[in-house]
C-alpha cells in the first residue's frame, strides 16, 4: 500500500505523518462464495424444515429432511460454485492467448493501442506514445496490461475454483446446519429453529454490512426480512398441502 507523507505530497500537509488509506476487498475472491453459501444455506434449510415442519411431521422427519437439505445443498453450491470459476478461468485464458496472438503478430497495432488508451486517460501525445513504448518493451507487461484494459481482469490474479467452491461447500454447510441444532439437541417444536434462524440472519446481514460499510442494522433487518418471506412462503405450502389425509 502507497504510503502518502506531508513530505511527498506538499498540497496535503493537513495530513498526519504516515497517513494511509486502505480499501476493502472488492474482487470477490472468498467473500462472495463464503457470504452467499452460508445465507443460502441458512435461509434454504431453515425454509425446508419450516415446509415440512408446516404439514406436522415428526421431528425424526425434520431431522432427516434437514440432513438431506445441508449435504445435497452443500455438495450442489460447491459444485455450482466450482464449475463457474473454472468456467470463468478458461474462458479469460482463451482471451489471453488470443491477445498474446496478435501481439505477436501485429506488435505495432497493439503498441498504437496503448498510445491511445494512454492519451484516452489524459496524457499528451508525445508522453503517451513513450508510455507506449515503455510498457511494450516487457512483452509480459504489455500483455497483462491489455488484457486488464480490455478484458477488466487481471490475468495473474484470477480467484481459486478450488478455494471458492470449498468455501461455499463448507459456508452452506455452517449455515444449513444452524436450523437443524434444535432437533439435534432434542427440540420438539417448530419455534426454536426459527428464533435461531432469525437471530443468524439478524447476525450474518450484519457481518456483511460490516464487511460492506452499510449501517449494521439495516443491513441485519434486510437479511432477516428476506429469510422470513422465504420461511412463511414455505410454512403456509406445508400448512395447505401437508396435513395427513384422513
Amino acid at each position: 500500500m502507497a504510503r502518502v507523507t506531508a513530505e511527498q505530497d506538499p498540497a496535503d500537509r493537513a495530513r498526519p505523518a504516515g497517513w494511509t488509506h486502505r480499501h476493502r476487498d472488492v474482487s470477490g475472491g472468498w467473500l462472495r462464495p463464503t457470504v452467499f453459501g452460508a445465507v443460502d444455506g441458512l435461509v434454504t434449510n431453515a425454509a425446508l424444515i419450516a415446509g415440512v415442519g408446516g404439514g406436522g411431521v415428526a421431528p425424526h422427519t425434520l431431522v432427516l429432511t434437514g440432513l438431506a437439505g445441508l449435504v445435497a445443498g452443500a455438495f450442489s453450491m460447491g459444485a455450482g460454485e466450482y464449475v463457474s470459476v473454472t468456467n470463468q478461468n478458461e474462458l479469460v485464458h482463451a482471451e489471453v492467448a488470443l491477445e498474446a496472438e496478435m501481439h505477436a503478430r501485429y506488435p505495432q497495432q497493439e503498441q498504437d493501442e496503448l498510445v491511445e488508451r494512454f492519451a484516452s486517460y489524459g496524457a499528451d501525445a508525445e508522453t503517451a506514445r513513450r508510455m507506449a513504448e515503455a510498457v511494450s518493451r516487457d512483452p509480459d507487461q504489455a500483455l497483462r496490461l491489455h488484457t486488464r484494459e480490455e478484458l477488466g481482469v487481471d490475468p495473474q490474479d484470477l480467484p481459486s475454483a478450488l478455494l471458492a467452491g470449498g468455501a461455499s461447500f463448507a459456508a452452506f454447510s455452517l449455515g444449513a446446519l444452524l436450523p437443524l441444532l434444535p432437533y439435534l439437541f432434542g427440540a420438539s417444536t417448530l419455534v426454536v429453529s426459527l428464533v435461531l434462524t432469525g437471530l443468524a440472519l439478524l447476525a450474518g446481514g450484519g457481518v456483511v454490512g460490516k464487511l460492506t460499510g452499510r449501517p449494521l442494522l439495516h443491513s441485519g433487518l434486510r437479511q432477516l426480512v428476506l429469510g422470513a418471506l422465504a420461511v412463511a412462503v414455505t410454512y403456509g405450502i406445508g400448512q395447505l398441502i401437508g396435513a395427513p389425509v384422513g
